[in-house]
Parts: structure tokens; C-alpha cells; sequence
């Protein structure tokens, strides 16, 4: 009943973007503060991004930080992210996250 869908990932070189989606349904997306996760072959999950309920504030890791950015539309229940000038280091699969809800993942590949 409670799922979040990611999609929106591919393969891109090196300088390019990609827009990653994250829907939901089950629940109202709007009353939660929701995270952007990756993990690549061989490391740990880490955080990316993640925005608040209310105000609309947002983290973002240093990694990727002037680069990536996060954003919600309440109205259609999904959150994106925003990946641009794309590196190497970005590759990994990217989940979204609502306290106690892991999306699928979607695979994002950097490559020349």
C-alpha cells in the first residue's frame, strides 16, 4: 500500500545531467521530510540531499553541493532531484527515503 517509485535514471558522460523523480503513493508525501541516498559497487549508502516538510530547507552533502539540487511538488506527491555537472564519483544507484520507506533505487552511470 505505501511505496515510493524512483525513475529518471541512465547513463550520462561526465558534465552532463540527469533529473531524478520520486513518487509516492499510500501516503501524503507532503507531511514528510524526504531524503535523496546513493550507493555505489562496494561503499557505503551515504546521504545526498533532503528537504523539509514545511519551510522547504535542504541539505545537501559536500560532494555534491552547488551542483545537485532538491525539490517538491506537493500537488503531485513526488520529490526530485536535480543532478548537474555530473562526475565519475556520481555513479551509484539513487534511492529516496520517507522515514521508514526505501524507494526501489534508480541506476545512475557516469562514463565517457
Amino acid at each position: 500500500q505505501l511505496q515510493l517509485v524512483e525513475s529518471g535514471g541512465g547513463l550520462v558522460q561526465p558534465g552532463g545531467s540527469l533529473r531524478l523523480s520520486c513518487a509516492a503513493s499510500g501516503f501524503t508525501l507532503d507531511y514528510y521530510a524526504i531524503g535523496w541516498f546513493r550507493q555505489a559497487p562496494g561503499k557505503e549508502r551515504e546521504g545526498v540531499s533532503c528537504i523539509s516538510s514545511s519551510d522547504g530547507a535542504t541539505y545537501y552533502a559536500d560532494s555534491v553541493k552547488g551542483r545537485f539540487t532538491i525539490s517538491r511538488d506537493n500537488a503531485k506527491n513526488t520529490v526530485y532531484l536535480q543532478m548537474n555537472s555530473l562526475k565519475p564519483d556520481d555513479t551509484a544507484i539513487y534511492y529516496c527515503y520517507v522515514p521508514s520507506y526505501w524507494g526501489q533505487g534508480t541506476q545512475v552511470t557516469v562514463s565517457s
